[in-house]
C-alpha cells in the first residue's frame, strides 16, 4: 500500500482496504491490525477492513511501515485464516529545498589564476587592486523545472598573494650625519624599500654594492619592519675623511619564476654620510708599553718614555701623569711635558719583578678629555745576593765510618736569576784547607758532598764538629757567603743506621774504697743538715711581728713632726716613698693562685728622683699594672710626711695644738653646709657638758 507524505486534509486519509474471501457479507467477521504504528498512526475498521492514516506522515523521518492483518470470528475471536503481512510505503513529495551543508564557503584563488573550479571571469586579477570577492550560488532540484525548490549559499573568494611586485625605495637619495667617535656597531640611519606584496613575498635583503665607504659601513635588515639599518663597521676619522657616498640595493628574497619576466625584483638608492668632528682624547703611539730597568738603577734615572698626540685639528698640547691607584708606593715619576718615566725609589727584583702602572694623557685645553695606556716595567736582575745553603743542614757521622765516606750532600740557593743559570763554587776557609777530619767534593748537579778523611771518630773525644764552607756564584761581580755545617758524631749500627748521638758516660771497672764511700756519705749528711737549717730559718722569718693575742691591747702612737706646705708644696715630699719596695727589683708573683700562663718578669724602674712629675709617675705605674696579669693589686702604706701649707681652710689637725679641746670653738662647722653638719654636732659643746 502507498500513502502520500505531508497529507493534511480534514479527514483521515484512506490508505487501503483488507478483505477476506471467507466474508459472505455478514457481520460475523472481525478485522484486526498489528505492527508498526497500528492503533496510533494506522487504524482499521473491524467490519469493513478499511485502513486510515490518522497522522501526518514524513517520508524523511520514516519511509515505510510493516503491518500484520488477520480475520477472526467476532463471537469467538478464533482466527478464520492465518495472519497476512503487508507494507505501507510513504510516497515522497517535493517538500524540502536544496541545502548547502557547509555554507557559507570561503575559497582562495591565487591572483593571476587562469583555471579554477570556480572559474575567474576576468584575466590577471590583481590582489593589490582587490583582495576579496563575494559570490552567491543557487542550487535547484527537479532539474530546474517548474515547481522545483532551490537553495543559496555565499562563497567568499580571497586572492592570495604572489611575488609579482619588486621592492621600491621611497626616495632615491638619503642623507645621514654621524660623529666621528661613534661606537662600532651603532646604527646611524635607516632606509626603507616598500613592497606591495605581503608575507614572504615582501621580504627584502639590503646590500651596499658601491661607494667609498664599503669597508667602513654595513647594512642589515630589520626582521620586524623590513628596514635597512646602516651601522658603523670601523672607526671613523673626521681629520682623514669628512663624507662618504654609498649605493644601497634592496632585493626580494623569494622570487616567483612565473613572473621573473616582469623585470628585476630589486631597487637601488644613494646614501650620503657626513662625518662630524668630535673632541677626541689623546692617542698614544702604542696601545701598551714594555719597559726594562736594572734593579740597581739610580734614583731619578730615566726608565723609558711614552708619547701621545691630539688627533683633533686643534692639536692641543698633551700632559702626562701616573694613575697613583696603580702606583701606591710611588716608585715611579713621569715628566708631565715629555712623558719620560723616572725611578723614584730603589727597586728589588727579588721582591717584585714586574710593575704595572697606568699613564694618563690629558689635553691642556680640555682636562676632562683623557686616555689611558698600560705600562709594564720589568726589573732586570743584577748579582746583588750571595748564595747560601738551601736549608739548615746537620750532618751525622758514624763512629764506625770509613775514610772517604760521604757524610752529607748539601745544596745552595741564590735569590738572583742569572741568564745562564746558577753555577756555585764551594771551598773551605783558608785556615781550614788542610782540615784533618773532613774534605769537600763538588758534584755535577751543583751540589756539594762532605767526606770524612779518616775513621775512628769518637763521641767521648769530640761530639760536634763545625765546618765553615764558602759558597760563591759566577756573577759579575761574584758574591759569596760563608755557611757553617754542623757535623755530629753518633753511634751507628753495623749497616750505618744512626742509633744514638748522646755522649755516654764511662763506667769505671774498678770498685770504690771504704774511705771514699764514707766521704761521700758525710757530704750527703752535711747537705741534709744545711737544707734543714735553711728551712727552719725561713719559717722563723715568716712569722708575723704583730701579736694576735686578744688580751694584748696596745695603742700605736703616730707622730706628725711637721705640717707640710699644702698644695703649693712640691719639694718637701719624697715621691720615692710611693714606690713599692718589692716591685723595684722586678717581678711580683701571685702567691694565692698559680697563673695559667707564664710571663717574663717586668724590669723594675730605678728610684725616681725628687721633683719628678707625679702625673707621669702614676701613669707609668698604671700602665705596668694593666699589662701584668700575674701581679694582684696590693695594698701599701703611703707615708705623707708633710701636710702642706697655704690652705685657705687652715689646718684641721689637732696635734701639737697650743689650746686645749675645751678652749676651742667648733661652732663654725655648722656654717659650712650639710656635709659638715654631723662633724659640728660631735665637736659642739652643750650647756650640760659645760656644767659637768
Amino acid at each position: 500500500m502507498f500513502v502520500l507524505e505531508e497529507f493534511s486534509g480534514p479527514e483521515p486519509i484512506l490508505v487501503g482496504r483488507l478483505h477476506t474471501d471467507l466474508d459472505p457479507g455478514s457481520s460475523k467477521i472481525k478485522y484486526i491490525l498489528s505492527g508498526d504504528g497500528a492503533g496510533t498512526i494506522f487504524v482499521i475498521n473491524d467490519k469493513t477492513g478499511d485502513i486510515h492514516a490518522m497522522k501526518r506522515l514524513d517520508r524523511e523521518e520514516k519511509a515505510e511501515y510493516t503491518l500484520t492483518a488477520q480475520a477472526v470470528d467476532r463471537d469467538t475471536n478464533q482466527p478464520l485464516e492465518p495472519p497476512s503481512e503487508f507494507i505501507i510505503k510513504v510516497q515522497d513529495i517535493n517538500d524540502n529545498p536544496p541545502e548547502f551543508v557547509d555554507g557559507p564557503y570561503h575559497a582562495t584563488v591565487p591572483e593571476m589564476s587562469v583555471v579554477a573550479i570556480i572559474k575567474t571571469a576576468l584575466p590577471n586579477m590583481d590582489r593589490e587592486a582587490k583582495e576579496e570577492y563575494f559570490v552567491v550560488i543557487q542550487a535547484k532540484d527537479m532539474g530546474g523545472h517548474m515547481g522545483g525548490l532551490s537553495g543559496t549559499t555565499t562563497v567568499t573568494i580571497t586572492l592570495t598573494d604572489v611575488n609579482d611586485n619588486p621592492p621600491k625605495f621611497a626616495q632615491s637619495l638619503y642623507h645621514f650625519s654621524v660623529m666621528e667617535d661613534v661606537a662600532l656597531g651603532e646604527p646611524i640611519g635607516r632606509v626603507k624599500a616598500n613592497d606591495l606584496d605581503t608575507g614572504e613575498n615582501a621580504k627584502s635583503s639590503y646590500d651596499i654594492i658601491e661607494g667609498d665607504g664599503m669597508d667602513l659601513f654595513e647594512i642589515t635588515t630589520d626582521a620586524q619592519t623590513q628596514d635597512g639599518i646602516i651601522r658603523v663597521r670601523k672607526p671613523l676619522d673626521f681629520e682623514t675623511k669628512k663624507s662618504y657616498t654609498l649605493k644601497v640595493e634592496a632585493a626580494n628574497i623569494h622570487i616567483d619564476p612565473r613572473f621573473i619576466s616582469g623585470g628585476p625584483f630589486k631597487d637601488t638608492a644613494t646614501v650620503k654620510i657626513v662625518v662630524e668632528d668630535a673632541d677626541e682624547p689623546p692617542v698614544f703611539s702604542s696601545p701598551t708599553y714594555l719597559l726594562e730597568v736594572h734593579e740597581n738603577a739610580a734614583i731619578n734615572s730615566v726608565i723609558g718614555q711614552v708619547t701621545a698626540h691630539d688627533p683633533d685639528v686643534s692639536s692641543s698640547p698633551i700632559r702626562f701623569s701616573i694613575d697613583r691607584h696603580t702606583d701606591l708606593e710611588r716608585q715611579f715619576n713621569i715628566n708631565a711635558e715629555d712623558g719620560k718615566i723616572t725611578l723614584a725609589t730603589p727597586l728589588d727584583r727579588e721582591t717584585n719583578m714586574w710593575h704595572n702602572i697606568t699613564i694618563v694623557a690629558t689635553e691642556t685645553s680640555e682636562p676632562l678629555v683623557l686616555s689611558r695606556v698600560p705600562v709594564v716595567i720589568k726589573v732586570l736582575d743584577v748579582n746583588d745576593n750571595a748564595p747560601e745553603f738551601a736549608s739548615e743542614h746537620e750532618a751525622f757521622l758514624c763512629e764506625n765510618g770509613k775514610p772517604g765516606q760521604v757524610i752529607q750532600i748539601v745544596s745552595a740557593v741564590d735569590k738572583d736569576d742569572p741568564k745562564n743559570g746558577h753555577y756555585f763554587l764551594y771551598s773551605l776557609l783558608p785556615e781550614m784547607v788542610n782540615n784533618p777530619n773532613f774534605t769537600i767534593k763538588k758534584n755535577e748537579d751543583n751540589t756539594l758532598s762532605i767526606l770524612a778523611k779518616h775513621s775512628g771518630f769518637s763521641r767521648q773525644k769530640q761530639e760536634v764538629y763545625l765546618l765553615p764552607i764558602i759558597i760563591s756564584d759566577s756573577g759579575n761581580p761574584p758574591m759569596s757567603s760563608t755557611s757553617t755545617l754542623t757535623i755530629r758524631v753518633c753511634g751507628c749500627s753495623s749497616d750505618g743506621i744512626v742509633q744514638s748521638c748522646n755522649v755516654e758516660a764511662y763506667v769505671l771497672p774498678i770498685g770504690l774504697s771504704m774511705g771514699a764511700l764514707i766521704a761521700i756519705l758525710a757530704c750527703i749528711i752535711l747537705l741534709l743538715v744545711i737544707v734543714v737549717l735553711f728551712v727552719t730559718l725561713r719559717r722563723h722569718k715568716n712569722e708575723p711581728l704583730i701579736i694576735k693575742d686578744d688580751e694584748d691591747v696596745r695603742e700605736n702612737i703616730i707622730r706628725y713632726d711637721d705640717e707640710g706646705g699644702g698644695e703649693e708644696d712640691t719639694e718637701a715630699f719624697d715621691i720615692a716613698t710611693l714606690q713599692n719596695p718589692d716591685g723595684i727589683n722586678g717581678f711580683l708573683p701571685r702567691k694565692d693562685i698559680k697563673p695559667d700562663l707564664q710571663f717574663m718578669p717586668r724590669q723594675g724602674l730605678a728610684p725616681v728622683p725628687n721633683g719628678v712629675d707625679v702625673d707621669e709617675f702614676i701613669n707609668v705605674r698604671l700602665h705596668e699594672a694593666d699589662n701584668d696579669p700575674t701581679a694582684p693589686p696590693y695594698d701599701s702604706i703611703q707615708i705623707y710626711g708633710y701636710e702642706g701649707r697655704g690652705s685657705a681652710a687652715g689646718s684641721l689637725s689637732s696635734l701639737e695644738s697650743s689650746a686645749s679641746d675645751s678652749d676651742q670653738n667648733f661652732d663654725y662647722l655648722s656654717e659650712w653646709g650639710p656635709r659638715f653638719k654631723r662633724l659640728g654636732e660631735l665637736y659642739s659643746v652643750g650647756e650640760s657638758d659645760k656644767e659637768t
